[in-house]
Formats: C-alpha cells, structure tokens, sequence
C-alpha cells in the first residue's frame, strides 16, 4: 500500500468507528450484524440478513443509509410484486405542443444507494431474478436500453426462517449472489432490558451522516488495494475446496453430509471480506483469523447438505464451524520474516 493508501485506511477506521457510534444510538446491540453489513458494504458486496421478526433489521438498515447520507429505499415483497415494479418501465408520453408520442422510462425503487428487499422469499422467482442484474452488473436492462445504477449500489435482503407457507426459497444461483449471509440472533437479557426501556419511553433517537456517497466509492477502493500474503489466500481457497464432496481432499463427513460444497465465488468473498474487515479494524493487511471470522457468513449458504445431515441434524454453520477447526494454515507462512506484503502496508512506510 502507498502512503496515499495507508491514510486512507486510517480514515475507513476512523470512518468505522464513528459509524458504529451512531448506529448504536438507535440499535441496541447486534455489535456483529453492524461490522457484517459493513465489511459487505465497504467490500461491494450484498448481504442477505435472516431472522424472526421484530429483530429491528428493517430499522437497522434504513439508520446505516441515514448514517452513511446514501439515498434508501425499501421493496416490501408479496406474491403479487412484477419484476417491473422494482426495476421500473416504460410508458408512452404525448408532447403536448407537437402531438408525438414517445416512450419515456420511469425508473423503479432500484435505483437507489441502498436497496432493502424485505421478505425478499415472499414473491416468485421471476421477481426475484429482477434484482440478478442489479446485484452483479449494478444496472438493469428495460426495452433493450441499459440504465447505470449510482455508486455505491448495495442490497440488503431479509428472510424469515420460521415461515414456509407462501413463500418462494431463493434459487441457488441468486443466494450465491449475496456476499454474505448474516444471521440476526435474539438479543441478550441486558440488550433487550434496554430495548424495551428505549422503545416504551417518549424518545426520539437520531443520527448524523458520517460519509457521503462519493466517499464510500473512494474507500471502497482503498479496500481493494489491502495486500494479502499468498499463504493466506491459500487457506482461503483451502477451506473453500475443502467443502466439496467430489474432491480428494474434502473430509470424509463433508462427503457424507454434502451435496454440492462452495464455488469461486467464495474464494473471493473470503479474501475481500478478510481485507474489509482488517481495514475496518485499523489493520493494513488482511490475516488467516480474519478468513476464519468472514466464514461463516460467507459459507453458510453455499454448502447444500443432504439427507443424511437432516436426519443428524447438522446444519451448514456446523460444518463450517468443523472445518476451521480442521483446516490447517500453510506452515509455509515466513518463518519469522515479515512478507514484502506487510512490509509495505506497515505504519510510517514509504
């Protein structure tokens, strides 16, 4: 990293920091849903948050948008939402002077900074391929004419997990769309004490804006610019392979529990997800330990497991779990030699 590079990093943490701080003003807790959401964000990645309802997920994310001065807006999805609803359509438009008619587009809630896309489950996959584009190539294609998304574009999901009826599971190819997969936990006893006290009580918390938009694009690429040591991204790809059953080195209960393990995709959400998180924290160089904390929301739901996890109840967070515990790093690291990598990314370098 350039010394350009390392105080921008310093101003991410700083930024972090400060962002934190006022999002606790209004949300009680939820400490590790807050730095998920955003290293997804500072990692241009989207994050799919699951949890039962009255979480304060809906509010959680509409006050990060507050706090980060981005434009906001909220899908709520049902059975009976068009794929023209979200994305937006064309209608035809009479000049009144000269009498021509002329199709004019009229874009849809997409275009936004920050997209919530609650109960995104609750509607057809048709709909739900609306967001596919959007998600990846930041754009959506109406009547053959492409219309650019503003940066930064970041989609926030939520699902409930205890209801079935009436809903529509999120093919596989648009789960793998999301960067992370966040699970959002009841609160602790002393979290929720301070829940109750504060929402009971005639009070009216507010936030400030702490980044604009044209900030967060800058410190986006400062996220990309983290180094990371070979030896790193190696374990990455390691734990990555290590899910799929078809593979040798794959251990044998992944094979008995697995059908399909993670893809590419992974791989790279990992080492980007580890960058944003060591910035976030004030660090210059992406590490093992921050693969191992973004791999659960990274993994969990590109494992597809089968019957016989069912039947022994082993769910995809046990068998990430397992296999950081089980994956070794590359004992090929530096042997006490600092990487040319860090070297350059350390405090007061050149």
């Amino acid at each position: 990293m350039q010394h350009d590079d390392i105080e921008a990093a310093h101003r991410l943490h700083e930024a972090y920091e400060s962002i934190t701080q006022q999002l606790a003003q209004v949300i009680v807790g939820q400490r590790q849903v807050i730095e998920e959401l955003l290293v997804a964000l500072f990692a241009r990645g989207h994050c799919l948050l699951v949890g039962v309802p009255g979480l304060a997920k809906t509010l959680m994310i509409r006050t990060l948008a507050e706090t980060l001065a981005l434009k906001f807006n909220r899908i709520q999805f049902t059975p009976d939402l068009m794929p023209s609803d979200i994305t937006g359509t064309e209608v035809i438009q009479e000049d009144k002077l000269s009498g021509k008619r002329e199709l004019r587009f009229l874009p849809g809630p997409i275009f936004a900074n920050v997209i919530l896309a609650d109960e995104i489950n609750r509607t057809p996959p048709k709909t739900q391929a609306a967001l596919l584009e959007a998600m990846q190539e930041h754009q959506v294609t109406i009547g053959g004419q492409r219309h650019v998304l503003a940066e930064p574009f970041f989609v926030l999901a939520t699902q409930n997990p205890i209801e079935q009826e009436g809903t529509y599971p999120l093919p596989e190819a648009q789960l793998d769309r999301f960067m992370f997969n966040t699970f959002v936990d009841y609160p602790s006893e002393e979290d929720e004490f301070q829940i109750v006290r504060r929402t009971t009580a005639d009070v009216a918390s507010t936030v400030s804006p702490t980044l604009q938009a044209d900030q967060i694009v800058a410190l986006q690429g400062i996220v990309r610019r983290v180094p990371v040591a070979d030896h790193v991204v190696r374990y990455a790809l390691r734990l990555v392979r290590a899910t799929r059953p078809n593979r040798p080195e794959s251990p044998p209960w992944i094979r008995d529990y697995v059908t399909w393990g993670a893809g590419p995709r992974a791989s790279q959400y990992l080492v980007l997800g580890a960058k944003a998180r060591a910035v976030l924290q004030g660090r210059f160089a992406a590490t093992c330990e921050d693969i191992r904390a973004v791999a659960p929301p990274v993994l969990r739901h590109r494992i597809l497991t089968n019957f016989n996890a069912e039947a022994d109840r082993v769910k995809p967070d046990d068998l990430v779990r397992r296999l950081i515990e089980t994956v070794a790093v590359d004992e090929e690291r530096t042997r006490g030699k600092l990487p040319e990598l860090f070297r350059s990314a350390s405090p007061g370098s050149p």
